[in-house]
């Protein structure tokens, strides 16, 4: 402890800097004469991915798998990639509006999916839907990320999880 302070003194009072404590006394700080501004560094809050791009499909998430996988075969409008998710997985998946628009504009955002120009839907008589293809970067992408899946399947039965001829 610094001459000419005593206990009481010295623990009388913290200060206060920034996001937390220090914990060094302020009489002690003015003895010493510490410019804590400059003399102390905390790594433990440092963010390194702050200066990467953030990527929204990284990793793929499930309604953006199905979605690549609803287009693999013919180019379809919303509520036909809907009733595709649905018919695929049994049930077991139904995409709501919300998380259908939002996945398919991030889709089209990184090129895995491509709006085709509007075209009239017999169906429908004169009201135009937006069809949307998959590109081939999306086929590539639904490809790397069937196999990642099938690693997951391939590791749970050697595990002896899962138990059949799944992959």
């Amino acid at each position: 402890m610094p001459s000419g302070l005593d206990w009481s003194q010295a623990t009388a009072r913290w200060e206060t800097r920034g996001r937390g404590s220090i914990f060094l006394p302020s009489l002690w700080k003015d003895a010493l004469q510490l410019d804590l501004e400059q003399s102390i560094v905390d790594h433990r809050y440092t963010d390194y991915r702050l200066h990467m791009p953030k990527r929204k499909l990284d990793p793929l998430p499930s309604a953006a798998f199905h979605i690549l996988l609803s287009l693999a075969e013919e180019d379809l409008h919303g509520y036909g990639i809907m009733r595709q998710v649905a018919e695929q997985t049994g049930g077991r998946m139904r995409l709501g509006p919300g998380t259908l628009y939002s996945s398919i504009q991030s889709l089209l955002e990184e090129k895995f999916i491509e709006e085709l120009d509007q075209r009239e839907d017999s169906e429908l008589g004169q009201e135009r839907r937006r069809y949307y293809r998959l590109t081939s970067a999306g086929r590539k992408l639904a490809r790397a990320e069937a196999d990642r899946l099938a690693g997951f399947l391939r590791v749970a039965r050697t595990r002896k999880i899962l138990r059949g001829d799944y992959v």
